[in-house]
C-alpha cells in the first residue's frame, strides 16, 4: 500500500501540472519533468502496473480460490449426505450442485465439459472458462454462491429441515384450503370474487383523493415544489408539542407522592398482584411447586434482565437466592413459553387499569428496534458500524401497545431490514391485546407488507421520512384530481390482483391459521429484493392502501401526530430498557439464540413489571390528588408516561425481603403531600 500511496501521489503531481491551464502546451512535458524527473516517473508508472489489476480482473477471486482446499476439507462429505430438493426457479442451480456431487466419483482433465452453466454471470465466466475448458475452482465457487442465494431465497430447500423446509409446503392447498376458505373469508371480510373485494377499495381511494384535494388550499404544512425539473411533494415536519403548565405540575405532583422502591420488592410486589411467578412452570413436573419459588424466579430475573448474573442476587443461607437452586431454576423454569406466558398476565393486568384506559384501548401498537453490541464470537451477531462499532450485535424487535405495555419481541441478528419480520413479530403476539393498527418507523414498511397487513385486517401505519420520495398510485387515469394529477401517474394493475387473487386469500388464511412463517413467506415472496408474481400481486394490492394511508398522512395533521406520539412511546421504554440491563455496558454474552432470546425476554418482562408498578401506583396518586380536591386535567392524564425510574433503585442492592401486608396484596403507602407543590384547599 505504501508503495501504491506514493506512485500515485507522483501521478497525481503530474497531472495537476497537464490540467493546469497557465502551462503553456509548447512547454508541459518541459514543466512535468523538471518537477518529476522522467526516469522516476516511468518508476512510478511501473509500479502502478505492477500491483494494480487491469479492470477484467478481480482480487477477490485470488483471495476467494486461496481457500479452496479448506473447502474440500467438508464439500465431498456435504455433497453426499444432504440432498437438496428445489422450487422451478432453483432447479438450474440444483442442477449444477448435484453435477458436483457426481464429479466426486470420476477422475480425468474433460469431468466438467458437460458442467451446467445456466446463470453463470459475465465476471464469473471471465474465471471459470481457460479457453473452452472449465476449471473446477472457479466453477465450485459458484456453484456454492449459487445455492447459498437459493437457500436464502427458498428455491433450494431440505424437507425435513425446520428452518430451511419449503414454505410453499406450509401454505393450506387442497382439500385443507377448501374446508376453511368460507370460514377465513368470513373472518377477514372478503370476497371469493376479486372485483366486489376490489370496488368498495376504488371508492375509498377515489373518496380519499377527493378529500386531500378539497382540504389542499386549507392545509399550510403540505405543498409541492419543482425538485430536478420533477414535482415533489413536501410536508413540513410536526412543532414539538408543548406542555401546559397544568401538565408539568401534575406530573411533579405524582412524583412527589409515589413510594420509592427497590427493583426486588417491586417483583414481587407485582407477583402478589398479579401472581405471574405461576406460569413458571416446571420444565417435567408440571405445575410442581416449591417453597419460595417466586423469590428464586425473581431473582434470576432480575440476574437475567440487569445483566449482573447470579452473584449479585445470591445470599448465602436463604435457601430460595442459593446458587444451586437459582441455577436449578433457570434450567428448569425458564423457557420461551413461560416468559411469554407471565408476560401476557401483566398485559392483561395492565390492560384493566383506568389510567392505562386513558392511553390507550390497545387497538395500537407500533414495532421498533433496540440494538444491542455482541462481544463473543458468533454468527447469531452481525456487523453495522453505525450500531456497533468495530463488534458485531443483534436488535431486539419489540412491538409496544399504546398502553405502554411490551406485546412481543424477536432477536434479529445484526441489524437486516425490519419490515421482513414485522408482521411475525405481530402474528406471534400472546397477549390478550389485539391491536388492529400497526405504526412503525420507515424501515418497516413496504409494498408486499401493506399488501399483507391488508389481507389480514390491519390498518398499516409507518411514519413516512420523506413522503416526497414515495410513489402515488391510482385506478383511472382519467379521474382528475387536480393538483395531484402529475404526481399520481402511476396505474395499479388489477388485472394482476385479480388473476391471483385466489393465491392471495390463501395465503391469508395461511398466516391467520400459522401454517406457515410469516418471515419466510415475505423472503420467499421477494427473493433476493425481486418479487415472484404472487408478490407483485400482494405488492400491487399493498399500494392502493399505501396511497389511501399516504393521502391520510397529508391531509390530517392529528393522524400524523398520534403516530409520532405512539412511536416515541416505544423510543422512550428503549430508553427504559437501557437503564435496567446496565450490567457489562450493557452489552449482551450470550453466544446462541437461545440464549440472547431468553436474556431479552427477560429485560422485556422486568421492563413491563416497572411500567405496570407505576402505573399502579400513578392511579393512587391521581385517586388521591382528585380526593383532596385538587383539580386534574383530563387530556394532562393521557400524556402522563408510566417509564420514569427515579424512585427506583435498579443498581447495587437486591434485598427480596416484603412486608407481609406487600405479600397479600396491599399497596404501599403514598409519600406526604408537599405544601409547595399542592398548596391548600
Amino acid at each position: 500500500m505504501k508503495d501504491i500511496d506514493a506512485s500515485a501521489r507522483e501521478l497525481s503531481k503530474a497531472c495537476k501540472l497537464l490540467l493546469d491551464e497557465k502551462v503553456p502546451d509548447e512547454t508541459i512535458r518541459e514543466n512535468i519533468f523538471s518537477s518529476i524527473p522522467k526516469e522516476q516517473l516511468k518508476l512510478a508508472i511501473g509500479m502502478i502496473d505492477t500491483l494494480t489489476r487491469p479492470v477484467d480482473q478481480s482480487i477477490e477471486y485470488t483471495e476467494l480460490f486461496r481457500y479452496y482446499t479448506s473447502i474440500r476439507r467438508f464439500l465431498p462429505k456435504l455433497l453426499e449426505t444432504i440432498k437438496f430438493k428445489a422450487s422451478a426457479a432453483g432447479q438450474p442451480t440444483l442442477a449444477s450442485w448435484e453435477f458436483l456431487s457426481n464429479m466426486e466419483s470420476k477422475t480425468g482433465k474433460n469431468k466438467f465439459d458437460d458442467a451446467p452453466i445456466e446463470g453463470i454471470s459475465a465476471s464469473w465466466k471471465r474465471v471459470i472458462f481457460k479457453g473452452n475448458m472449465i476449471s473446477s475452482c472457479p466453477y465450485t465457487f459458484w456453484a456454492i454462491e449459487k445455492m447459498l442465494k437459493r437457500i436464502k431465497n427458498y428455491d433450494i430447500y431440505l424437507e425435513n429441515s425446520d428452518r430451511y423446509n419449503d414454505p410453499r409446503s406450509k401454505l393450506l392447498q387442497g382439500t385443507a384450503w377448501e374446508s376453511v376458505k368460507t370460514k377465513v373469508l368470513s373472518t377477514l371480510g372478503w370476497s371469493l370474487n376479486a372485483e366486489e373485494s376490489l370496488n368498495p377499495l376504488k371508492k375509498n381511494l377515489d373518496t380519499a383523493f377527493k378529500n386531500t384535494i378539497a382540504n389542499w388550499d386549507n392545509n399550510p404544512e403540505v405543498r409541492i415544489d419543482m425538485v430536478k425539473g420533477k414535482e415533489k411533494i413536501v410536508l413540513s415536519h410536526l412543532d414539538k408539542l408543548q406542555e401546559p403548565d397544568s401538565l408539568v405540575l401534575l406530573r411533579k405532583q405524582i412524583n412527589s407522592l409515589i413510594p420509592n422502591t427497590d427493583l426486588p420488592e417491586l417483583l414481587l410486589e407485582i407477583t402478589a398482584l398479579t401472581k405471574f411467578t405461576e406460569q413458571f412452570t416446571h420444565i417435567s413436573q408440571g405445575n410442581s411447586r416449591i417453597k419460595d419459588l417466586p423469590v428464586s424466579i425473581c431473582a434470576v430475573l432480575i440476574s437475567k434482565a440487569c445483566n449482573i448474573g447470579f452473584k449479585p442476587v445470591m445470599q448465602p443461607g436463604i435457601s430460595a437466592l442459593e446458587y444451586d437452586r437459582l441455577t436449578w431454576v433457570e434450567q428448569n423454569y425458564f423457557r420461551t413459553e413461560t416468559v411469554a406466558q407471565a408476560n401476557a398476565v401483566l398485559v392483561e393486568y395492565l390492560s384493566k387499569l383506568t389510567l392505562a384506559k386513558a392511553w390507550g384501548d390497545g387497538d395500537v401498537a407500533s414495532a421498533d428496534g433496540i440494538r444491542f453490541v455482541v462481544p463473543p464470537k458468533t454468527i447469531y451477531a452481525g456487523s453495522n458500524p453505525r450500531y456497533f462499532g468495530i463488534g458485531r450485535g443483534i436488535t431486539s424487535y419489540d412491538l409496544i401497545s399504546d398502553q405502554f405495555s411490551g406485546l412481543n419481541r424477536l432477536i434479529i441478528t445484526g441489524t437486516i431490514r425490519d419490515s421482513l419480520y414485522l408482521l411475525e413479530l405481530v402474528l406471534g403476539q400472546q397477549t390478550t391485546i389485539k391491536p388492529r393498527e400497526i405504526m412503525t418507523d420507515t424501515a418497516g414498511y413496504s409494498d408486499i407488507i401493506f399488501g399483507l397487513f391488508a389481507l389480514l385486517g390491519y390498518r398499516f401505519s409507518p411514519r413516512l421520512a420523506d413522503i416526497g420520495g414515495s410513489k402515488i398510485w391510482r385506478f383511472d387515469f382519467n379521474a382528475d384530481y387536480g393538483v395531484m394529477n402529475n404526481l399520481s401517474k402511476n396505474k395499479l394493475h388489477e388485472d394482476i390482483i385479480i388473476k391471483y387473487w385466489d393465491d392471495m386469500l390463501r395465503v391469508a388464511g395461511s398466516l391467520k391459521l400459522g401454517t406457515i412463517n410469516p418471515t419466510n413467506l415475505i423472503k420467499m415472496l421477494q427473493r433476493g429484493g425481486r418479487p415472484t408474481m404472487l408478490g407483485r400481486a400482494i405488492g400491487e394490492f399493498g399500494r392502493i392502501f399505501k396511497t389511501t394511508y399516504e393521502l391520510s398522512f397529508l391531509d390530517d395533521k392529528d393522524y400524523r401526530r398520534r403516530i409520532l406520539t405512539q412511536l416515541n412511546r416505544g423510543e422512550s421504554e428503549n430508553g427504559l430498557k437501557r437503564i435496567v440491563v446496565y450490567g457489562k455496558k450493557g452489552e449482551i454474552h450470550q453466544p446462541h439464540r437461545e440464549g440472547q432470546e431468553d436474556q431479552l425476554n427477560s429485560l422485556g418482562l422486568v421492563t413491563n413489571a416497572i411500567i405496570l408498578w407505576n402505573t399502579v401506583y400513578m392511579q393512587k396518586a391521581l385517586d388521591a390528588i382528585k380526593n383532596a380536591g385538587y383539580p386534574v386535567n383530563h387530556d394532562d392524564v393521557k400524556r402522563l408516561s408510566p417509564l420514569g425510574y427515579d424512585h427506583i433503585n435498579i443498581v447495587g442492592h437486591y434485598s427480596f425481603n416484603l412486608p407481609d401486608e406487600l405479600l397479600h396484596g396491599e399497596l404501599r403507602p403514598l409519600q406526604a403531600m408537599d405544601s409547595k407543590l399542592f398548596g391548600k384547599i
